[in-house]
């Protein structure tokens, strides 16, 4: 088992951080479960394993990995997501772990991007949303993704 594997780039994505009248930022995230696809091959599924508990409010996840037949554990908590807020937080509790381990830690290196006022339309609640000027349409997850990667590939 080599460790440094864990530090290897893995798919990612991008989610909008924050969307007003100037346009939108973005920044790069990894999916959960291509986290537990790569412990499952860098380490192998019966040598990691996860232990979530709560602290003053806060969920922490605990992601230990058998080393030499001995457990290593690192934590740290989550965060609520707007959409589904303890999944969310669970979700990102278990990334923020992985990150102790080296996984992800590449997406800190990645730029925030930003998008100018002409990627920006009021939807019908009446809030910002990302726009593609070209299509005349509101941008999908993956679009946001496509639109990111060709921004900070130019």
């Amino acid at each position: 088992m080599d460790l440094k594997e864990l530090k290897k780039i893995i798919p990612y994505k991008w989610k909008v951080q924050t969307c007003n009248d100037y346009g939108f930022t973005a920044v790069a995230y990894i999916d959960a479960r291509d986290l537990m696809d790569l412990l499952d091959d860098v380490v192998g599924p019966e040598n990691w394993q996860t232990n979530y508990s709560e602290h003053k409010g806060n969920l922490y996840c605990k992601l230990g990995i058998r080393i030499n037949d001995s457990w290593v554990w690192k934590e740290d908590c989550g965060t609520e997501s707007f959409a589904d807020k303890e999944k969310g937080e669970a979700s990102d509790a278990l990334k923020r772990a992985g990150v102790q381990w080296g996984i992800g830690r590449f997406l800190y290196s990645l730029p925030i991007v930003k998008m100018g006022k002409e990627y920006v339309s009021k939807g019908n609640n009446g809030k910002n949303q990302p726009y593609s000027p070209k299509t005349g349409r509101f941008l999908s997850k993956d679009q946001i993704t496509e639109l990111c990667n060709a921004k900070i590939k130019a």
